[in-house]
């Protein structure tokens, strides 16, 4: 991939996968799990505590399917 100069292209592509998929896990555990910006606005230390968790499971979840696993999506161009 360095010698075809595509690593670059394909870390950030593989990075915005990660980020995308961190973001929307986060959303829908909380969703799940009823942390809401009401829990934010009642009880704060609960609320900071509980997004962490979700938080940290989210990151493992990220790394052990998408980062370590390689199941993130090929581009076209590198399928072809």
């Amino acid at each position: 991939m360095m010698t075809k100069c595509t690593l670059y292209p394909h870390l950030a592509e593989v990075d915005q996968q990660a980020q995308e998929m961190f973001f929307r896990l986060v959303d829908e555990i909380a969703m799940q799990e009823g942390v809401t910006e009401q829990l934010k606005a009642t009880d704060q230390m609960e609320w900071v505590r509980r997004m962490n968790n979700i938080q940290n499971r989210a990151t493992e979840i990220v790394n052990s399917k998408l980062i370590y696993a390689g199941q993130y999506k090929r581009s076209v161009s590198e399928e072809i």
